[in-house]
Formats: C-alpha cells, sequence, structure tokens
C-alpha cells in the first residue's frame, strides 16, 4: 500500500472513533437561529463538507490561469537576457 493509502485509511479510523464517542445532544447556533442536535451530526456534516472542499482544492487545474506560470514560461522564451548592464557588473 502507499503512504497516501494508509494516512487516509488512519484519518478515517481516527475521525470515526472521535464522531461516534461524541454523539450527547448539544445546542448549535448558527447566525440568529439555536438548534438542539446531536454532536454526531455536526462533526459529520463538517467532515463531509471539509473532505469535499478537500477535493475540490487538490484537483488538478485544467483551466489556465492569468498570472499562471505558463505566461513567465513565455516571457522568458521571447527575452532571456533581461540582465541590465549595471547588474551585471555587479555579479560580475
Amino acid at each position: 500500500m502507499r503512504i497516501k493509502t494508509i494516512i487516509i485509511i488512519l484519518v478515517t479510523v481516527i475521525l470515526t472513533i472521535v464522531i461516534v464517542q461524541n454523539s450527547e445532544q448539544v445546542n448549535f447556533s448558527l447566525l440568529w437561529a439555536t438548534f438542539r442536535l446531536s454532536k454526531l451530526i455536526i462533526m459529520l456534516a463538517v467532515a463531509v463538507i471539509a473532505f469535499i472542499l478537500g477535493v475540490l482544492v487538490g484537483r488538478p487545474n485544467k483551466v489556465k490561469r492569468l498570472g499562471s506560470e505558463h505566461e513567465y514560461d513565455d516571457h522568458e522564451k521571447k527575452n532571456s537576457n533581461t540582465l541590465s548592464d549595471e547588474d551585471r557588473d555587479y555579479i560580475g
């Protein structure tokens, strides 16, 4: 097994243990509303939302963003000599 798979399994087991141990009811306030919910439901909802956000943020980006590294690569290809004479004197 790969290390990434082992870490995912360990995090899932630890998360499951923590969620199951915290099943009592608590008051949950969201803006102006107050709900009486189980900690289990709240923690499970937060875990699911965090997982979805992690998948969305971690997936490869197929759209070229403004200011991406590709634009810098194009710039370097067009003008490979960007040092001024003063800079060359300082370095040399």
